[in-house]
């Protein structure tokens, strides 16, 4: 798994000195490699979604407290970057466990395979995709066929919201959305952009044509930013953004999320799925890195441990919406 090699010859090898220099050589080259192995092992690192990121730090803090295991290094790349990185190989360059917005494509689990990356896969709880705006922007309820409509590049481009409905604001249309390598993005694309796109251009253009949002203005790509994307909000009322519930939830004082389909974004209305889009959030583990990466066993328990995602959970308090009885003892089960 983590190899390093050095080469020592026994070509023209002759004298004393020559075999003491050698003896030297092998030492030295030992030492390299715990020193080296050592190293790459101590630290857990973890890629992936920025929806999962905040939830995969705290849990990585209270790893690192103990005092025992070095604090794992958490970064946001996107859902899909983070699949890359994690399906790319197996070694101390590859990070040992990728965060996910979404399921695991048909076409990572074929890159992990042909890498000879083997995974276990953790759903750790729920979440809802939230369209907000400012506090101090207006009251909307909007049905994904609407939604549809002001973002598609097949739809008809409205300028306004009133454009699409006279019962909407006349006000023009700007929304931030996440970009291409977000999971979140993949799931609005499924559960709003694929749902809301009229019959004929479904059967007819296909769904990657139902997806494809307008480069004309009124849809800008934004970054896996969602802090940034909530200031933005607050300074502008006029626009709206994407992202996950927690982050709205943990901004009340900023942000609030419009209704979809009639339906207001909860914890009740996510983990019942009513509330039409809805999600679950998954971590990624790499069974390779398992007996060589010091403490990634116990780091990944403590995902689904009940303390950090039952219904008093210290991530559920962060927003996280969590699992039924039967699913979160399932992934207790994955864990063994």
């Amino acid at each position: 798994m983590f190899k390093y090699y050095c080469f020592i010859t026994n070509e023209n090898i002759k004298t004393k000195k020559e075999k003491q220099m050698k003896k030297l050589a092998i030492v030295l080259c030992t030492l390299f490699f715990l020193s080296s192995n050592a190293q790459a092992k101590e630290t857990i690192t973890v890629v992936g979604s920025s929806t999962v990121y905040p939830f995969s730090t705290v849990v990585a803090e209270r790893f690192g407290k103990d005092g025992k295991n070095r604090t794992p290094i958490i970064e946001s790349t996107g859902t899909g970057g983070g699949m890359k990185l994690f399906c790319a190989g197996v070694g101390s360059n590859t990070p040992s466990a990728t965060n996910a917005s979404r399921a695991i494509k048909d076409k990572e689990v074929t890159l992990c395979k042909n890498n000879n990356v083997s995974f276990i896969e953790l759903a750790i709880g729920n979440d809802g995709i939230a369209l907000a705006n400012s506090v101090d922007g207006v009251d909307m309820n909007v049905t994904r066929e609407q939604l549809w409509q002001a973002m598609a590049a097949e739809g008809p481009h409205p300028e306004k919201w009133s454009d699409i409905d006279s019962s909407l604001p006349d006000q023009k249309i700007h929304i931030m959305v996440p970009p291409p390598t977000s999971g979140t993005r993949d799931a609005w694309n499924s559960l709003v952009m694929k749902k809301g796109c009229p019959k004929d251009i479904l059967e007819a253009k296909g769904k990657k044509a139902c997806q494809n949002m307008r480069e004309d203005g009124p849809v800008i790509e934004a970054g896996e930013n969602d802090t940034l994307l909530i200031q933005k909000l607050g300074a502008d009322p006029n626009y709206f953004a994407i992202f996950g519930y927690s982050y709205l939830d943990n901004s009340r004082d900023k942000v609030k999320a419009i209704k979809i389909d009639g339906v207001e974004i909860s914890l009740d209305s996510i983990q019942d799925y009513s509330y039409p889009i809805s999600r679950p959030l998954f971590v990624y583990f790499k069974k390779e890195h398992m007996d060589v990466v010091p403490g990634l066993r116990k780091f990944m328990k403590m995902f689904v441990h009940k303390k950090a995602i039952g219904k008093r959970g210290y991530l559920v308090e962060l927003g996280l919406v969590p699992l039924d009885n039967e699913t979160m003892d399932e992934m207790v089960s994955r864990t063994k």
